[in-house]
């Protein structure tokens, strides 16, 4: 790890202690946590999430398909998307 220092709102310190007291970790790891999740929400990635294709139609069901679908594998005792 390196270290850095950073302002920050006193408000959010104490709501970062206040936390930190409740789980039983440092001031820190809550903060090292937080930054991780910024992170993590600012990355992109190359790949797209889903990679897999599908034989279909292209289109969405229709409301009636997915209930029909759902009742038909209920009937025999299976899960929906396995039918």
């Amino acid at each position: 790890m390196k270290r850095t220092n950073v302002y920050a709102d006193p408000a959010d310190l104490e709501i970062i202690k206040r936390a930190a007291q409740r789980r039983g970790v440092s001031e820190a790891e809550i903060i090292r946590e937080g930054i991780h999740l910024a992170a993590l929400a600012s990355q992109s990635w190359d790949e797209p999430l889903f990679s897999r294709t599908y034989a279909g139609s292209g289109r969405s069901p229709s409301q009636q398909e997915v209930r029909e679908a759902v009742a038909d594998a209920s009937l025999r005792g299976v899960e929906p998307d396995a039918a």
